[in-house]
C-alpha cells in the first residue's frame, strides 16, 4: 500500500474551509480512481494554517495515475485556500492496524472499512 502525503499551507485561517473543500469536492475524485482506499486530513497542532492531506492506494501505479490524472484540476479548485504551492510526497505503508497492513505484506483484496 501507497500513501500519497499532500501537504499544504493555507492562508491564514483557511485550513478548516480548506479540509471542508477536501471533503465534499475532492473526496468523490479520490473515490472514483481505481486503487483508491482511504483519505485522512489533518491540521496541525502547531501551525493552524497547515494541513497533511493523505491518500491511500492499493498500489503506487494507482497513485501516480491519479497524480498525473487529477493533481492540475484539485490544485486549481484549492489554490484560493493555499498560501503555498502545495508539496507532494509518497511513501510506502509499512503497516496500519486501520488498513490491516502488515510490515512486508500486502493488503488484502477485501477490507472493510
Amino acid at each position: 500500500m501507497i500513501t500519497r502525503v499532500v501537504e499544504i499551507k493555507t492562508k491564514p485561517g483557511k485550513a478548516k474551509e480548506l479540509c471542508r473543500k477536501l471533503h465534499s469536492d475532492v473526496l468523490g475524485i479520490l473515490q472514483s480512481h481505481p486503487g483508491f482506499v482511504d483519505e485522512i486530513v489533518l491540521i496541525a497542532d502547531h501551525d493552524a494554517d497547515q494541513v497533511l492531506a493523505m491518500s491511500f492506494w492499493k498500489t503506487k501505479a494507482d497513485a501516480e495515475e491519479f497524480h498525473h490524472l487529477e493533481y492540475k484540476r484539485i490544485s486549481e479548485m484549492i489554490q484560493h485556500l493555499a498560501h503555498t504551492t502545495a508539496k507532494v510526497h509518497i511513501y510506502d505503508v509499512e503497516t496500519s492496524t486501520v488498513h490491516h497492513v502488515a510490515k512486508g505484506k500486502p493488503m488484502p483484496e477485501a477490507v472493510s472499512l
